[in-house]
């Protein structure tokens, strides 16, 4: 009998079609991925789910600059996806009620925001306020760390001011997507630091995951890494396929790194 998928991608996007700067930009990236098409034609819920189930994912985190669109995709699919909602930071008192409605309303468990699109680092003042939200409400905040793919400047992805911010407030859990290469050290060391740091390896692949994450992943962090495949941009298939050959992480930090790590950074309960 084939086992019951079980696995948490912490990850995925529901995109929709988007044309002139933000898609010249996404398609920098997306392009070398050789997923640009999904930038042109957006996504749908059965496709992902679709993949979901071939590749052995129960849930998966699930994020868009659509909020009703994830809204309906957890209402329709609760056991499936969990909400992870992203708010325009600049309008303060409208991204916090924003949170509240997708967290209250409508069960929401992370917060997503990506510093680069506002080319502000985390310790800017603007976002304290959705960090204080977040820990009111008890659920996670994800972010991007590292280099930024797309066409916009990475220095405001360094790993390191996410130091300041879990200093601020040490009950805010904390989620850095994308390894944070290739400052990746500074990434390990606050996980390794801050109880409430994790690291997601959405957009990268085992093959090419740098020695010193792979080491941290198999054994001192083996409690502070998260599997996520940031689809469309990588299919879930890909970085699945490749874990056991290129990390080789035992089996019980297998089942870590696939999923329960995700359920302690998330609250999960499924």
């Amino acid at each position: 009998m084939a086992e019951s998928p079980w696995i948490i991608d912490t990850w995925v996007n529901l995109l929709r079609p988007v044309g002139g700067h933000a898609r010249e930009a996404g398609e920098n990236v997306f392009g070398r991925y050789g997923t640009a098409a999904w930038l042109r034609e957006g996504t749908r819920v059965e496709t992902l789910l679709a993949e979901m189930d071939a590749t052995g994912v129960a849930v998966a985190g699930l994020t868009s600059t659509d909020f009703e669109a994830v809204a309906a995709a957890v209402s329709a699919h609760p056991t499936r996806f969990f909400g992870i909602v992203s708010p325009d930071p600049t309008d303060i008192m409208a991204c916090l009620r924003s949170i509240e409605r997708a967290v209250v309303r409508h069960g929401f468990r992370a917060v997503k925001i990506e510093p680069f699109l506002w080319n502000k680092p985390p310790t800017d003042r603007m976002y304290y306020p959705v960090y204080a939200k977040c820990v009111e409400l008890d659920v996670a905040f994800t972010t991007q760390i590292g280099h930024t793919g797309p066409l916009y400047p990475s220095e405001v992805g360094r790993p390191i001011h996410l130091d300041q911010v879990a200093l601020d407030f040490p009950e805010l859990r904390i989620v850095g997507g994308h390894i944070g290469w290739p400052w990746h050290e500074e990434a390990i060391a606050l996980a390794w630091k801050h109880a409430n740091v994790w690291i997601d390896t959405s957009a990268h692949v085992p093959k090419h995951f740098p020695p010193t994450f792979t080491h941290f992943a198999r054994t001192f962090g083996q409690d502070k890494c998260l599997f996520a495949s940031d689809w469309p941009l990588l299919p879930i298939a890909r970085p699945l396929a490749e874990l056991d050959e290129h990390c080789a992480l035992p089996d019980g930090v297998r089942r870590k790194f696939l999923r329960d790590n995700a359920m302690r950074a998330f609250k999960l309960d499924l």
